[in-house]
């Protein structure tokens, strides 16, 4: 393909080369000139020296397809942008999937590129890109060196409680609570803690460790012991201690690749030094139960054995199970 080209008629007229694109079935004529203006952006890219390389090429009409949801509609708001600098988003086209657009499309999507009449659904998008920035930010600074220290300690997941930096957690050794909450990772970081009251800001979170790997996530509001405030006695000389709980975020996750495999445990059967022959009744201490000759095969996981041959195939073995 050649690149941008201007001609000039007799009568001194330009005529600038425009190009067909697509978008969801409707046909845009456009100079390309339009989207070069914005090298930073995908459309700007594609009709740069992207199509002076063949980078970028059309279908056997000639025109260039859009194919990634990018409605009509939204489309022809988004050329506004590269005509204008501004998108006007007009009453009935949707606030979020023209910010959608704007992001596969490399378009900054801001207060100063959008102008929307509903002023709620405009503020939600920016809250929403505003905070996944932000806690982008807090996953490198806070949340992932908590997860290493789980992992350092041979850990599969990680439970985090958020607390205000102003918090004090002042335990009694003798009376600890009695949750085990002794075995979550505490973070102190007021910015987090007001990040986390949002339930929408708990869900860009959560979509963004989703997009990192992490599973079974849970972030939310739980009671957290910060002091103790009594010791019950009951009868018998049993303790009751009530601690004082605080309502603070929290973030449950795990990175554990087997996490749908059986977690109980299976001890094997095996030869005992001290009983040479397992197969004599009553050696070792008398009592022993006849194994007909043969040694008992080691004990298989759960699900190996549900997958295996049937019982009545397999040799007898002898199982202890916690």
């Amino acid at each position: 393909m050649s690149g941008l080209k201007e001609g000039r008629t007799d009568l001194g007229t330009v005529h600038r080369e425009r190009v067909t694109l697509v978008v969801d079935g409707s046909h845009f004529a456009v100079d390309p000139a339009t989207f070069t203006a914005h090298p930073n952006t995908m459309l700007g890219r594609m009709f740069g020296p992207a199509r002076q390389h063949n980078f970028t090429r059309p279908n056997g009409k000639g025109e260039y397809e859009l194919t990634e949801g990018i409605s009509a509609s939204i489309f022809q708001v988004i050329l506004n942008f590269y005509q204008t600098g501004v998108m006007r988003c007009p009453d009935g086209v949707s606030v979020s999937e023209l910010r959608e657009a704007c992001d596969y499309l490399c378009i900054n999507f801001s207060a100063s590129t959008v102008k929307c009449r509903d002023l709620s659904a405009l503020l939600h998008e920016l809250s929403n890109y505003g905070a996944r920035r932000q806690f982008e930010g807090f996953l490198e600074e806070l949340v992932v060196p908590a997860m290493v220290s789980c992992a350092q300690g041979g850990e599969r997941e990680c439970h985090i409680v958020v607390l205000a930096d102003d918090d004090i957690v002042d335990w009694d050794e003798e009376h600890p609570p009695p949750m085990g909450e002794e075995y979550s990772q505490i973070l102190y970081s007021s910015k987090l803690y007001r990040f986390f009251k949002y339930i929408e800001n708990r869900d860009v979170a959560k979509t963004l460790l989703k997009e990192r790997g992490l599973k079974n996530i849970r972030i939310g509001i739980e009671g957290y012991p910060t002091y103790k405030e009594k010791v019950k006695r009951r009868p018998g000389g049993r303790s009751e201690v009530i601690y004082n709980y605080v309502q603070r975020p929290f973030i449950q996750l795990s990175w554990e690749k087997e996490e749908g495999k059986s977690r109980h445990v299976d001890f094997q059967c095996v030869r005992s030094k001290s009983v040479p022959n397992l197969a004599v009744p009553g050696e070792g201490g008398g009592g022993g139960a006849a194994w007909g000759g043969t040694m008992p095969s080691p004990q298989v996981d759960e699900l190996d054995r549900l997958n295996g041959p049937a019982p009545s195939q397999l040799p007898q073995t002898a199982t202890n199970e916690s």
